[in-house]
């Protein structure tokens, strides 16, 4: 009698992300910790299925990155992390390519802040800009040095004419509009005169703030203080979290908003998801 072959279970099919029907969806998430974070960042993808999100502070080295569930889930991911401290990661329904993840490829003890890819022929890169401390402070001083650098990096890397987008928290909220009560923070590092030049001296001319030009009011926040409790429900709070693009970009933007929602979960990360949707071309 011929034998029988023995049956073999079917690999199980890879799950399926469905578009958002969009060209583009691009958003930037900083997580305070992506591993206490993981439930809500992986309600937020399921939810919204964006192309890519970017985040900062995922506070963890990378032997020990959540990679499986979020793989699990159908994403792709690349990371660079440290541990208890800083961390940026892509996750993207496809892989991405021409990954960068330092800043100063010289320097081995570079922290974990920077993160370039492209996706869909648009070149990202992902920042978590260092907050600053204090004015008076050494970690001040390295948050302007960190800016200047990065203009550097954009002078070389990134021509007017790239389809491009710079995002993430970049710690500064860069016009009074943009951070609540503005003439008591006049010496935050994040509000300082100071440190609102060095920003402005990177955005402008290569790239435009993308929230504004749909959201020219105010009132408009992306990160609200733990340290005070009603700050949410009063809606005090700093714009720091940024999509900014390149002249090609800002001809593709469709929709830019704040998921004011997920600061509201269950222990939630002090900032919240922002988001962007651009035309194909």
């Amino acid at each position: 009698m011929p034998t029988k072959k023995p049956k073999t279970k079917p690999a199980p099919p890879k799950k399926e992300i469905k578009t958002s029907g969009v060209g583009l969806k691009i958003a930037t998430f900083n997580a305070n910790s992506l591993r206490s974070r993981l439930g809500i960042v992986l309600d937020w993808l399921k939810k919204e299925t964006p192309d890519l999100l970017a985040i900062q502070e995922t506070k963890v080295q990378d032997i020990e990155f959540p990679r499986g569930p979020i793989e699990e889930a159908g994403w792709n991911v690349v990371f660079r992390g440290q541990k208890s401290y800083n961390g940026v990661a892509f996750l993207s329904k496809k892989p991405v390519t021409d990954v960068v993840d330092r800043l100063y490829p010289k320097d081995a003890e570079e922290p974990a802040r920077f993160l370039a890819c492209t996706i869909g022929g648009v070149r990202v890169i992902n920042t978590y800009i260092p907050q600053g401390y204090a004015i008076d402070s050494e970690k001040y001083q390295y948050k302007l040095k960190f800016y200047a650098d990065l203009g550097k990096w954009f002078e070389k890397n990134v021509s007017a004419a790239t389809p491009a987008l710079w995002l993430g928290d970049l710690n500064i909220a860069p016009t009074e509009i943009d951070v609540d009560n503005p003439k008591n923070k006049l010496d935050h590092p994040c509000y300082h005169l100071d440190a609102r030049n060095a920003f402005l001296k990177v955005r402008d001319p290569r790239w435009t703030d993308l929230f504004r030009l749909q959201h020219p009011e105010p009132g408009h926040y992306t990160f609200w203080d733990y340290r005070f409790a009603s700050s949410l429900e009063a809606n005090k709070g700093w714009r720091i979290d940024h999509i900014l693009g390149t002249a090609p970009m800002v001809g593709r933007l469709r929709r830019i908003w704040v998921d004011k929602e997920s600061r509201m979960r269950e222990k939630p990360s002090d900032h919240t998801f922002l988001t962007a949707e651009f035309s194909a071309s």
